[in-house]
């Protein structure tokens, strides 16, 4: 039997196994309850990624994807829940 490099699974990869991936990473869990190793996790998300961007995944259905938002109420940040803003001012004080 031959060995299964990454590059070939990426190429072999079909829709329904991206997404099961995606839903893994994104809840650290296989679909079975098991949880993901940190290794099992870098290499899901790689896999998910190169399956992104070799299959012309629309940018805004991308894992991370952030929307931009240069003008407006919605830049400013007026219509950000205090809940919301709390958590990124959480973050920034690490």
């Amino acid at each position: 039997m031959s060995e299964m490099t990454f590059e070939k699974m990426i190429n072999q990869m079909t829709p329904a196994i991206y997404e099961s991936l995606k839903q893994a990473v994104s809840l650290r869990k296989w679909p079975d309850g098991r949880r993901l190793t940190p290794e099992q996790t870098e290499l899901c998300l790689e896999a998910v990624m190169r399956y992104e961007a070799e299959n012309n995944v629309p940018e805004e259905t991308r894992v991370g994807y952030l929307e931009q938002r240069t003008c407006g109420a919605n830049a400013s940040g007026a219509n950000v829940s205090p809940e919301m803003a709390g958590l990124a001012r959480d973050a920034s004080s690490d």
